[in-house]
């Protein structure tokens, strides 16, 4: 390819980018202005539509599986990518959920009246273009794109090109429901090209798009946060633990690790570390591991752990700020909580994190502690999802500080407004 071509194909990148974010800003006006109703509407029929093409899109959905059959990718990945009757529907339900919950848009946060008589209202409103670059899921495209609707956003869905097939049949089917509730199709646009320039050129269109999300790996999620001229509500890794405190019960203690880790390894809820406390770690540590072996997961840990299971494999320092997304996990024993929550604050991604234990005043020093975006008590770390939250869908887990934080739906893909209403006021 010569250096000519290379440019005249950049050029072509850059000016398609460029036509996709101007239609995104314009369909971003009407979709502000729809009342709750309409926005309902196309939800509702983009869900029918989903059902109505269930054979399309898993057929679509099989010629990605087939080319990552053909590269060989992780076990991990291909679930993350694979589509089911059970999938689809669960992105048909996902939508219709959305669909029934409150509309985020013109809610009164606040207000209050001034002794000059003004009266001053705090209102939500969208946030205008949402970006998403996203990778292998294809039901990220539905979720995305549904929530950006009920918030009145216009959406720009940047996937993963191993799931390209996938998401445009899906997006087509959101496409289709704006269109039956006579709002502008380009709501919700699908980049077309697998070229990585695409994302690039997305993070420049700073005048016309105004938040970008990210989800997907860490060398995905540093290049869009180093490489955006656009605010970033970041979806990092999940680096997610289970503390089995020394108050824990064994029975509960077993099945959440098991069901954290290996409900579904490839996702981000999964359970990558298990603390346990030194008082119970002879006792709980060998079940446990029971429970992973059988399971063929894989179990590192450090010293004391391998001291008390000789199944368990020594563990690596890397190991500890490792997210798997597979059939494996790392194990350290720790002195009580307070070393567990430090463990967690200086490996941990501000993800999910999770203690088992029955002594309410130990958890609730875990939970005050964790300075993550979801912390949880005698429950598994894989519930750390917005549908599970009652959302809906998420568009992703927020593990930054700003804007959002934990599960991204509907409500947190707002902004808001001061309406000020007065009687001729005038400042002396």
């Amino acid at each position: 390819m010569t250096a000519a071509t290379v440019l005249k194909s950049e050029n072509t990148i850059a000016a398609e980018m460029r036509r996709v974010a101007q239609a995104a800003k314009a369909a971003s006006r009407p979709l502000a202005l729809a009342d709750a109703e309409t926005k309902s509407q196309a939800l509702r029929a983009a869900a029918a539509a989903i059902r109505a093409q269930e054979k399309a899109i898993l057929e679509a959905n099989g010629k990605d599986m087939a080319a990552a059959e053909d590269r060989s990718l992780t076990a991990a990945f291909k679930d993350r990518l694979k589509l089911t009757p059970d999938r689809v529907e669960a992105m048909a339900a996902g939508l219709e959920d959305v669909a029934d919950r409150p509309d985020p848009i013109g809610r009164v946060q606040d207000e209050w009246m001034r002794p000059n008589g003004l009266k001053i209202s705090r209102v939500s409103v969208p946030l205008g273009v949402i970006g998403i670059i996203y990778e292998s899921r294809p039901n990220v495209t539905a979720d995305a794109g549904g929530l950006c609707l009920k918030s009145g956003n216009a959406a720009i869905l940047r996937g993963g090109s191993d799931s390209l097939h996938s998401s445009r049949a899906i997006a087509e089917c959101l496409r289709e429901g704006l269109r039956q509730a006579a709002l502008p199709e380009d709501g919700v646009q699908l980049v077309q090209t697998r070229d990585r320039a695409a994302v690039g050129e997305m993070l420049r269109q700073h005048d016309l798009i105004d938040i970008i999300v990210p989800r997907g790996g860490r060398s995905l999620i540093e290049r869009v946060m180093q490489d955006s001229t656009i605010p970033v509500i970041a979806h990092l890794e999940g680096i997610c633990h289970v503390y089995v405190d020394g108050a824990a019960d064994p029975k509960m203690a077993r099945d959440i690790v098991l069901n954290a880790k290996m409900r579904r390894t490839g996702i981000c809820g999964a359970a990558e570390t298990v603390l346990i406390d030194r008082s119970q770690a002879e006792k709980q540590l060998p079940a446990i591991v029971d429970d992973l072996v059988q399971a063929a997961c894989e179990v590192r840990g450090d010293a004391e752990a391998q001291e008390i299971d000789n199944r368990v494999v020594p563990a690596t320092d890397a190991d500890w700020e490792t997210e798997y997304l597979d059939a494996i996990i790392s194990v350290r024993v720790v002195d009580g909580v307070t070393e567990a929550i430090e463990h967690v604050n200086r490996h941990g991604t501000n993800h999910t994190d999770t203690i088992v234990t029955n002594d309410v005043e130990t958890a609730e020093t875990f939970l005050s502690g964790v300075d993550s975006g979801i912390v949880m008590h005698n429950a598994s770390t894989q519930f750390a999802d917005g549908g599970e939250f009652g959302m809906g869908a998420e568009i992703g887990i927020s593990t930054g500080k700003l804007h959002a934080r934990g599960p991204v739906g509907a409500d947190q893909l707002t902004s808001y407004k001061y309406v000020v209403r007065g009687g001729g006021q005038t400042r002396p």
